[in-house]
């Protein structure tokens, strides 16, 4: 069985605004036709059944970083990005956020901005 996505009665719940974002982005992608949501969703069907077969819990606390691991599979597959520039995008966030002081936004340097 598949985890499923975590709601209320408002709609799905974000825990945390890295997953909001990621589903949105997910979202928009996919409304500019970089990809086709039945696409989308069968990227997300593969990392979910990849998680349950890793043994991963299947509560839908990891259901947000399997949306997060298909996106990325996904844009690197259709050449929006590539795994380098990925990289290079988590290690630039990682160290802004350990400089940034308990309680303000982390901001990214200009250089990773479109």
């Amino acid at each position: 069985m598949l985890p499923r996505l975590p709601r209320d009665e408002g709609g799905p719940v974000f825990a945390e605004p890295w997953q909001a974002q990621a589903f949105a982005l997910a979202v928009r992608l996919s409304a500019q036709g970089h990809f086709t949501w039945k696409e989308w969703a069968a990227a997300l069907a593969d990392e979910l059944q990849a998680a349950v077969e890793r043994g991963e819990s299947d509560d839908g606390s990891r259901y947000y970083h399997c949306w997060l691991t298909a996106l990325e599979r996904l844009v690197v597959a259709k050449r929006l990005s590539d795994p380098a520039t990925l990289l290079a995008r988590k290690e630039a966030w990682a160290d802004a956020y350990r400089r940034t002081p308990h309680g303000k936004p982390v901001e990214l340097e200009n250089e990773f901005c479109p």
